[in-house]
């Protein structure tokens, strides 16, 4: 994971610093995208500490060289993951009541599956499609 890191920092000419390794790997460990007082709280644990003004102006570097993406919840509020083609091709499970996201992988086969059908759909409408997103809103255990 930090070797395909590294290459987009190096084609972006943007250095990988220590501060940005560490952001890497608090969304690495996440089952979940994380908000950034959450990075803050995991990040506290470590011998290195984040402050929120640089975790903000790393994470817009992060974005810029595509390994940061934001997801947004019901709540409108911010969350960030390592990009897809990095942490790997999963889903959402989203609470319309708290707002909380949880990453979901779904089988191969049902995958390949959605992958044709969203296919012909955009065929039909004359687009191109890249690759597509599914969240599943809902209620999670605790508002249930």
């Amino acid at each position: 994971m930090h070797g395909e890191v590294v290459r987009r920092f190096t084609k972006h000419k943007q250095r990988y610093t220590s501060q940005r390794r560490l952001i890497v790997r608090v969304l690495a460990e996440s089952d979940r995208p994380l908000m950034i007082l959450q990075m803050l709280k995991r990040s506290s644990s470590t011998k290195k500490v984040l402050a929120q003004s640089s975790l903000y102006r790393n994470l817009v570097v992060l974005e810029n060289v595509g390994v940061v993406q934001r997801v947004f919840s019901t709540d409108d509020v911010a969350r960030y993951e390592l990009n897809e083609d990095i942490l790997g091709h999963h889903h959402h499970l989203v609470c319309s009541k708290c707002g909380d996201i949880r990453d979901v992988r779904i089988p191969e086969s049902l995958e390949a599956n959605l992958d044709k059908t969203l296919l012909t759909i955009a065929k039909r409408s004359g687009f191109r499609l890249d690759q597509h997103r599914l969240d599943l809103i809902g209620r999670c255990g605790k508002c249930a």
